[in-house]
């Protein structure tokens, strides 16, 4: 196993959140004593275009299941429903959410999820459906571009009728965050932080933007953090290794796992 970076007494993470979701995270990692710096590599907006969420928002009461995968995927779908729709027609829809902020977010628009599956990602909630999908009408408000198509693939193999329809877009920042990248090149940093293979893929391309074309020599000591097993494929695929996974796929899991990191020495 390749040697990871010693953790010392008091380390600073690099967070790679979109800068409306930091704060929950930044929140969590200092209280746990760790240092924060943030470098926004997402930016959350609208869809390039509403109709086709406006289409289905229509028709909400013909659905089953509404599919819900993220706190983005709730707000914007609450705030386009608001503007164009009848709230009241999603009596006869059931939700499913992947995730506690997911379905803390939920709750916030005053609706409980009808399921959350056991584990925080897409693949569980296709493996654990309460109910056989088998002519249902599922709704999936997700992000417009760069979002994996399990879900879609493998409730339509098993006989769903699925419509998936762009509720908001994340891309890249034009600019890196200039404090990030001075603290990266004085090796103030000690791990970076990874909540989506989104951020890992932005976070690279800030990073040789601020950095030159020898970034990756940056990280060379310091600690790679993911939150899950999808995410943790895009650092290998390209930041070649993960040294820190979250085993409760959340912002909590991962806060503890780098937690429980700092406080050893050195790692074999």
């Amino acid at each position: 196993m390749a040697r990871l970076p010693s953790a010392p007494a008091s380390i600073t993470a690099l967070v790679t959140r979109s800068a409306g979701q930091s704060s929950q995270f930044t929140t969590l990692l200092k209280a746990a004593g760790i240092q924060v710096l943030e470098m926004p590599a997402l930016e959350i907006r609208p869809p390039s275009t509403w109709q086709p969420l406006d289409a289905a928002i229509a028709h909400l009461n013909t659905y089953d299941w509404l599919i819900l995968t993220s706190a983005n995927a709730v707000t914007f779908f609450w705030q386009r429903l608001a503007a164009v729709g009848n709230p009241a027609e999603l009596a006869s829809v059931k939700l499913a959410v992947v995730g506690k902020k997911t379905a803390s977010v939920l709750q916030q628009q005053g609706y409980q999820a009808d399921f959350i599956p056991p584990n925080f990602v897409a693949d569980s909630l296709v493996a654990a459906f309460p109910e056989s999908v088998q002519g249902r009408k599922l709704l999936f408000p997700r992000v417009e571009s760069g979002g994996r198509e399990i879900l879609v693939n493998e409730m339509t193999a098993a006989g769903a009728t699925v419509t998936e329809v762009p509720a908001y877009e994340s891309g890249c920042p034009q600019t890196p965050d200039p404090a990030a990248i001075a603290a990266l090149q004085s090796q103030q940093i000690h791990v970076i932080t990874f909540a989506s293979s989104k951020t890992v893929r932005h976070t690279c391309q800030l990073l040789q933007q601020g950095l030159g074309t020898n970034w990756t020599a940056y990280l060379e000591q310091v600690a790679i953090a993911s939150i899950g097993p999808k995410t943790s494929d895009t650092c290998r695929e390209l930041l070649g290794r993960v040294d820190i996974e979250a085993a409760e796929y959340t912002l909590e899991g991962l806060t503890q796992a780098i937690t429980e990191w700092a406080s050893s020495a050195s790692l074999d």
